[in-house]
Parts: structure tokens; C-alpha cells; sequence
């Protein structure tokens, strides 16, 4: 009998945000509530070398990792794949995933990292009136995030902002889609590890996944 759950792979190396554990949660949520068969690629440090020979046969591409330095064949294979124009699902840190190649976040997440305001206070996330026929944004209401608003004043001109961050005064993009190549982009700037335990944020990543797979309509 053929296997037609959709192959999510997944990048673990953001370890001030314990991507480890919280790619664990994720993991366990978009299994028992998908047909997805997520395959996860940890990284034990920043140093570290993991084959990066599964991409060549992923679905869907989940990056949380935070500047790695990858160089060489792995590095070589990150980029095939962005190149190729697959699909990709951003989290947090991805913004700057690769030290070595840090305008992956322009040129691939349409983003514009440009560090972030203070701990402290929770943002809240908003679904951008617009947007809200998004098929990512399916049964996904406002809800609070409770890490540091990432500031990213200028994405690019062809990102569509799915939710807006506020906190204090500010308020910035933090989730958005995008086309690249070809294929679909997801970026959110949310993931701090207590995100992983508020229900809507696990929607909203695994509407993400689903949607840069093209198999939405399984929700």
C-alpha cells in the first residue's frame, strides 16, 4: 500500500530557543493530527556536520536553526534545494539559519532581519485583515507569543504578511508567505520555546507545512 503522507524534514540547531525540544512537540502534533511522516536533522552545535542528504528526497523543508557554520557539500546541498525552488517552512532563527549564507533570508524568506526589540513584554499576534482567506491562516484567531519581537521593517515587495506582532508600541510582520522559484515559502518570526505549548501556534506551523506541500486540503 503506497505511502502517501507528506515527507516533512526538519532542521534542529537554534539553540538558544531549544529547537530540540520544541521541533519534538511540533512533531508530535502534525503527525497525530496529519498524514505527514516528519524525519527531524539535529544539529548537536554550531560546529556541527550532519548530512543534509535528505532534502534530495523531502517534501517540505522546516528550518529552525540559527547561524550555523555549515560550509562545504552540506552547505552546497542547503542551497540546491533553495535553488530549486522547494518548499520551505521558516521558523524563528531561520532568518539567519547559515552564517555562511546569511541572505538566505532575503533572498529565499523575503525577510529583513534586523534583530529585535527587548525580552519582556508578550506579543501579540494579529491575523492581518487582508489575509484572512488565507488557506494558512484556516481556524487561526489572534493569539499571544510570548518571546522578543523580531524587527523586520522591509520584507519584500512580493511576501503576502499573514500576522502582524504587537508589543508596546511596536508592531512588526512576523508571519508571511512568499513564492520562490517556483515554490512556496512560510516565515514566521515567532517560535520561542513557550510558543510551542499554545495551540495556535502549532495550527498555524502546521498550516504552513501543509500548505508549502500543496496538501492544505487534508486539514
Amino acid at each position: 500500500m503506497p505511502n502517501n503522507r507528506l515527507k516533512l524534514c526538519m532542521l534542529s540547531g537554534s539553540f538558544e530557543y531549544d529547537s530540540e525540544a520544541s521541533l519534538a512537540v511540533f512533531h508530535e502534533y502534525i503527525e497525530k493530527n496529519h498524514a505527514v511522516q516528519a524525519t527531524p536533522i539535529i544539529y548537536q552545535s554550531e560546529d556541527d556536520d550532519q548530512s543534509l542528504a535528505p532534502l534530495q528526497d523531502t517534501d517540505v523543508l522546516l528550518v529552525f536553526t540559527r547561524r550555523l557554520n555549515t560550509t562545504g557539500n552540506e552547505l552546497d546541498r542547503f542551497k540546491a534545494y533553495c535553488t530549486a525552488g522547494r518548499p520551505i517552512v521558516g521558523v524563528r532563527t531561520a532568518s539567519h539559519a547559515y552564517q555562511n549564507w546569511l541572505e538566505f533570508d532575503r533572498e529565499v524568506l523575503g525577510g529583513d532581519y534586523q534583530g529585535h526589540y527587548g525580552a519582556g513584554p508578550i506579543a501579540h499576534a494579529e491575523v492581518n485583515p487582508d489575509a484572512k482567506d488565507h488557506p494558512i491562516l484556516q481556524g487561526i484567531s489572534n493569539f499571544d507569543s510570548y518571546g522578543s519581537l523580531y524587527k523586520n521593517p522591509s520584507i519584500t515587495t512580493d511576501t503576502t504578511s499573514l500576522l502582524t506582532g504587537k508589543a508596546e508600541e511596536h508592531a512588526e510582520p512576523v508571519a508571511w508567505t512568499r513564492i520562490h522559484r517556483g515554490g512556496r515559502v512560510f516565515y514566521t518570526s515567532l517560535g520561542h520555546q513557550r510558543d510551542f505549548e499554545v495551540e495556535m501556534f502549532l495550527r498555524l506551523l502546521a498550516n504552513a507545512v501543509l500548505w508549502a506541500g500543496g496538501k492544505l486540503d487534508r486539514i
